[in-house]
């Protein structure tokens, strides 16, 4: 089902979008915000550059953005698939628990903030451009992944990468000597079930963009986890 959403508000769009079958298609989309929110069991393509908190607290559906998308992809959400053929802007997979994010793209500030793991629920974003400063900020659970593809001699992340990090894990392509990361984490280099860990993630990835996975596994990957003394990690009562 196609519906022309270029004259209509979020409220109306997500009416529409539970009223269809599983499967629809958003044309002509141009900033409305909230859409697909909390929506399950629904495969939904997006033709045009969906608003703010696309898929926030999404709950099993499929959603596909043949273009950008803005901030708080993903805000909260617990099950499902957001794949973005484009760039994100800020916050994306904020306070995350479960499914997963795919960028072909950049994304801006703060993306994975307090992304978290919930029981058998482990998140995944990987992006696969460059990410803006604060990446993982306070991140508690998790996979981030960033791959730096067409990066055009930017740092393949801005300042402050895991300020308050406190679980989960941060793959980064390259050996990130030019980054300053917090004293409370450990980095080093990926090697062993890391790198099963990682083709795992990037095996999708790649099948859903049309690269190649051994070629970027060919790359030196850094690995980033808490430090086991981070102080961070008292102040929650569950990780």
């Amino acid at each position: 089902m196609v519906i022309d959403v270029k004259d209509l508000g979020y409220k109306e769009i997500n009416d529409k979008i539970r009223e269809s079958g599983v499967d629809c298609t958003l044309d002509n989309c141009c900033g409305q915000r909230f859409i697909a929110a909390g929506m399950s069991e629904k495969n939904i393509t997006i033709e045009g550059v969906p608003g703010n908190a696309l898929g926030a607290y999404l709950n099993g559906a499929n959603i596909t953005v043949n273009a950008n998308a803005q901030d708080a992809v993903g805000d909260t959400m617990n099950e499902g698939e957001i794949v973005v053929h484009g760039n994100i802007g800020d916050a994306a997979g904020y306070a995350m628990r479960g499914g997963k994010i795919f960028v072909q793209g950049n994304a801006g500030y703060r993306a994975g903030i307090h992304m978290k793991a919930y029981k058998e629920k482990v998140p995944v974003m990987v992006i696969g451009g460059v990410a803006g400063s604060f990446l993982g900020e306070y991140q508690a659970g998790g996979v981030i992944i960033v791959l730096g593809m067409n990066a055009d001699d930017k740092r393949i992340v801005g300042n402050f990468p895991c300020t308050g990090m406190h679980g989960g894990k941060m793959y980064l392509r390259g050996d990130c000597a030019d980054l300053n990361f917090p004293n409370q984490v450990s980095i080093k280099k990926v090697v062993g079930s890391d790198v099963d860990e990682l083709k795992n993630h990037l095996s999708e990835y790649c099948e859903i963009f049309g690269y190649d996975v051994d070629e970027l596994l060919s790359s030196t990957f850094t690995v980033v986890t808490p430090d086991s003394k981070n102080p961070y990690k008292q102040m929650y009562v569950a990780n």
